[in-house]
């Protein structure tokens, strides 16, 4: 299937009891197995990249890898920028056929946000590229970008506002989540999903998925969002798989680098096929 927009992903789950499972990948490596996974169970995927895969792997690469991976599977797959404050990475993934950005202006006050988020959408508009926007900060430490402190709260309707007036595509809201692992039990919001929703019909984003439970997902989801992001999980799979092979290969004095490759690809297809099952996007491919 063709390599698709985020926005027509996510657009065609609302109101079909599901969203769509968006995988921080960290390499071709994981992109590849995470869209045969998803091709596996005929579910929508969104691939992820960190300002920080961005710079290790480079754009032409993940770009490469995610049209390549894309043009063999029968689903939907979209690639997308995660939590991005800087302008130029923005930028950069623009040029090089990202299908989505996330412009994260959590850090600027409300003006400046509003200013640089209308910007940014101008830009990306331009090229066919969808925006999520993030002007209140999710709590939570991501890749190097992000605050342990919550900086900005405001209300739903200076959200919408906001949203409406710079014409963004994905409102990505505080939710009561957390980027990372859970210390304490999160006081979650899903009121502030229904609340969107009856002042505009823009798609909502719940960031900090790792860690929830199966009824709280769903209580989000049936809310009405559509999008749901996992990376914590997805890194933490990644690395044990490796760690779990490599204690092996000490232990037998036997290095084989290629073969280091199978467990972690099977960590990231079981992952994917667990969140789809989870999101209610198994068997949910957007063509269906």
């Amino acid at each position: 299937m063709p390599y698709v927009n985020t926005l027509e992903l996510v657009t065609a789950a609302r109101g079909r009891g599901y969203a769509v499972p968006a995988i921080n990948i960290v390499d071709p490596l994981t992109i590849k197995a995470v869209v045969e996974a998803a091709d596996a169970v005929g579910s929508p995927v969104i691939l992820q990249t960190s300002v920080k895969t961005v710079k290790s792997a480079g754009p032409g690469v993940l770009h490469f890898a995610a049209k390549d991976a894309a043009e063999k599977a029968s689903v939907g797959v979209s690639l997308h920028l995660d939590h991005c404050p800087d302008r130029e990475v923005i930028t950069l993934a623009i040029r090089h056929g990202w299908s989505s950005v996330l412009f994260d202006a959590s850090d600027r006050d409300l003006e400046q946000a509003r200013r640089e988020t209308a910007e940014v959408v101008a830009e990306a508009h331009a090229a066919g590229v969808t925006v999520e926007s993030e002007i209140e900060n999710i709590v939570g430490v991501e890749d190097g970008v992000g605050s342990d402190e919550a900086r900005h709260a405001y209300t739903v309707e200076q959200l919408v506002e906001v949203a409406l007036e710079t014409g963004t595509d994905l409102m990505a809201p505080q939710l009561g989540t957390a980027h990372g692992m859970y210390t304490a039990q999160p006081v979650l919001l899903p009121q502030r999903v229904r609340e969107i929703a009856a002042l505009c019909d823009l798609p909502v984003v719940l960031h900090g998925g790792t860690g929830l439970s199966n009824a709280e997902f769903d209580e989000f989801i049936d809310a009405g969002v559509t999008k749901i992001n996992i990376s914590t999980a997805l890194k933490r799979a990644y690395m044990k798989s490796a760690l779990d092979y490599l204690k092996e290969c000490e232990q037998t004095n036997k290095w084989e680098p290629v073969k280091l490759f199978d467990p972690m690809i099977a960590a990231s297809k079981q992952l994917f096929i667990g969140f789809a099952d989870i999101f209610h996007s198994t068997g949910k491919d957007v063509q269906q």
